[in-house]
């Protein structure tokens, strides 16, 4: 079993940034494959980046690509998500998850992650 602690959200001006952490513990971070989510109010969890089980791969929902950039130090069991040019469409609480998905495997459904912290808040003020 694998917790996780997702730290760095806040009240951030439209255009601003914010980096996201995620701490892991428990199991070996390398070992899973990693993503953030984002759940606004009276909304669905929606996908927001996945990192890959080995292999470095990255993949984006459409909304943040090009904005938001998602990263893992294995050796510091910690999974980020940088977010610049932020909008006010972005205000939502952020999770990060864990899935013991194949070696360079993207996922991207909610429904596959085992392993959820319990969520930072963002907020983007316009």
């Amino acid at each position: 079993q694998v917790q996780l602690v997702e730290s760095g959200g806040g009240l951030v001006q439209a255009g601003g940034s914010l980096r996201l952490s995620c701490a892991a513990s428990g199991r070996t971070f390398s070992d899973y494959a990693m993503a953030w989510f984002r759940q606004a109010p009276g909304k669905e969890r929606e996908f927001v980046a996945a990192f890959s089980r080995g292999g470095g791969k990255t993949y984006y929902s459409g909304s943040v690509k090009g904005r938001f950039t998602i990263s893992r130090d294995n050796a510091k069991n910690t999974l980020y998500l940088q977010m610049n040019s932020l909008k006010p469409e972005d205000t939502a609480v952020y999770y990060c998850a864990a899935d013991r998905a194949p070696r360079h495997t993207i996922v991207v459904l909610t429904t596959e992650y085992d392993y959820w912290g319990q969520g930072t808040q963002v907020t983007v003020s316009s």
